[in-house]
């Protein structure tokens, strides 16, 4: 009956021009990082002549061990290839299914590109996740650390699937939310990675301490972010209901969650005061709790050498946030921090500015 079920599938993914993974046994089909499909992806032009492109979906897990589907872009180098894998985490780009990089190019950031087309000139291969519900169905979660970590690992472990010759050996590299993202994966790498060892994590313009943020938020033209870390927080925890926590002139603008993308979304929020964006212009202590419970990385021990890059003149993550609250949080655990501030450099140009400085410091960490 299972054969009789994946010939039935591999018919299906072949008339819509996908490639099905090589059968393996039923124990394998089950484990993370099991490659579903893979089809040839066309990629951005400053990436297309350093490298080829496969969109894969493949599997991963939820926060409570489920299984779940996500999709990923893995890059190969076209000269030079090292059999090194970088896990390449993005940025926020939205909460709706057309917000994957793998198949919008309009959201895959241009500092994305440069710091992607930095790695690949290393001969680097790069495994960047959407993260589930970007370019699959179900809800993102949305700066939910421990979801975020997972996808990024089992982007590696899918790499691997289609490439035998890939070496264990991997660092991961984020921004932003991905930056969180992989933060959260150094921290769980040495109970979920298997095989694989995690070289080192290059974390640029991390999320972090977000319940000290939060407060802040309603009123600023960043409050779009707040609005989107609701809808996170509710796709893992039915306590958190943004319905009864956005005010009604924010809650008339919710479709352009599923209609459009960051920058829509920023737009449409950027007006608002304090009160049209929440009941009472305050965000309510329980939703604080529950920010600093599933998205403040540093909660546990990193499990390997990290870099984190920050701009001084960072819009949506403030330096002082940095600097002053997480880099102190990862000291105080044994893995070695380094901290290279970007004078000047604001949340995307930190990434542009410090390009071959990461990759440099991911040689290092390779070697």
């Amino acid at each position: 009956m299972k054969k009789i079920f994946r010939l039935l599938l591999a018919t299906l993914l072949s008339v819509c021009g996908v490639s099905v993974a090589a059968a393996r046994p039923a124990s394998a089909a089950l484990a993370s990082g099991y490659v579903l499909s893979s089809s040839t992806a066309t990629l951005p032009a400053e990436l297309s002549a350093l490298a080829t492109g496969k969109r894969i979906q493949y599997l991963s897990t939820t926060i409570t061990g489920s299984a779940i589907t996500s999709t990923a872009l893995i890059l190969t180098p076209k000269t030079g290839k090292t059999n090194r894998i970088v896990a390449w985490a993005h940025g926020t780009t939205g909460l709706a299914n057309q917000c994957a990089p793998s198949t919008n190019q309009g959201v895959f950031w241009a500092e994305a590109r440069i710091a992607v087309a930095e790695l690949l000139s290393r001969g680097w291969t790069v495994a960047a996740t959407d993260y589930p519900g970007l370019g699959t169905a179900g809800q993102h979660p949305y700066l939910i650390g421990a979801s975020e970590a997972r996808a990024i690992i089992d982007s590696v472990k899918a790499a691997r699937n289609l490439d035998s010759a890939l070496s264990t050996q991997y660092v991961i590299d984020g921004h932003s939310q991905g930056g969180q993202g992989a933060l959260f994966a150094s921290q769980i790498a040495p109970a979920y990675d298997g095989n694989l060892v995690l070289k080192g994590t290059s974390s640029i313009a991390p999320l972090s301490n977000a319940d000290v943020i939060a407060p802040y938020i309603p009123g600023t033209a960043e409050q779009g972010y707040l609005v989107m870390a609701l809808y996170g927080l509710n796709a893992v925890d039915s306590s958190v209901q943004p319905q009864t926590i956005l005010a009604p002139a924010a809650k008339t603008k919710t479709g352009v969650l599923t209609t459009g993308c960051l920058n829509e979304i920023l737009a449409a929020y950027a007006s608002l005061t304090a009160a049209q964006l929440v009941v009472g212009g305050v965000v309510p202590n329980n939703v604080l709790t529950k920010l600093a419970q599933y998205d403040n990385p540093a909660q546990t021990a990193p499990s390997a050498p990290i870099l984190v890059v920050q701009g001084t003149e960072d819009e949506a993550v403030p330096y002082d946030i940095t600097a002053g609250l997480l880099i102190p949080q990862l000291e105080a655990y044994s893995q070695p921090v380094q901290f290279e501030p970007i004078e000047g450099a604001t949340h995307d140009t930190a990434v542009i500015e410090s390009a071959d400085l990461v990759a440099d410091w991911i040689a290092a960490h390779f070697s």
